[in-house]
Order: C-alpha cells, then structure tokens, then sequence
C-alpha cells in the first residue's frame, strides 16, 4: 500500500469514527496515533526521494562529464591518427 493510500485511508477512518459518534477516547487516541505514524513514514519518504533525487543528479554530472572527457579522448586521438597519416 503507498504512503498516499495510508494517509487517505487514515483520514477516511478518522472522519468516520469522529462523524459516528461512537468513538471512544481510546478509539481516537489509536486515529491520532495512526496519523501521526503516517506523517512520520512520509517525511521518511521524502528525505529517501530527496536523497536519490540528490545521487541521479551527481550521477548525471559524473557521466556528462566523463562522456566530455571521451569527447576530448577520441579528438586527440584523431589529431594523432592524423599526423601520422601525414608522414
């Protein structure tokens, strides 16, 4: 189940238990408990995306810039090939 099913799903109790008026002290206290947990796996959530979010992004520097340094590599490369054609 995703942390967005859980919270709707959490919310959806708790509205219902309050609407019903049947709910006990205990019942509430369990509804609170329930939601504050919620909120606690979703700023987990968040500083997990944040953090990949964080290693694609040097990912994607490192790899543009070794795919600069293949670019320079295989340049020179061609500039030797080059001289010694001309020999």
């Amino acid at each position: 189940m995703t942390l967005k099913t859980t919270l709707k799903l959490t919310a959806a109790a708790a509205s219902l238990a309050i609407l019903a008026g049947c709910a006990s002290t205990g019942a509430l206290e369990d509804v609170r408990m329930t939601a504050e947990s919620a909120q606690a796996d979703a700023a987990e959530a968040r500083s997990i995306a944040t953090q990949a979010q964080n290693t694609a992004n040097q990912a994607q520097r490192d790899a543009r810039a070794a795919m600069q340094m293949s670019e320079q590599n295989r340049d020179e490369m061609n500039r030797m090939f080059q001289r010694s054609m001309q020999k």
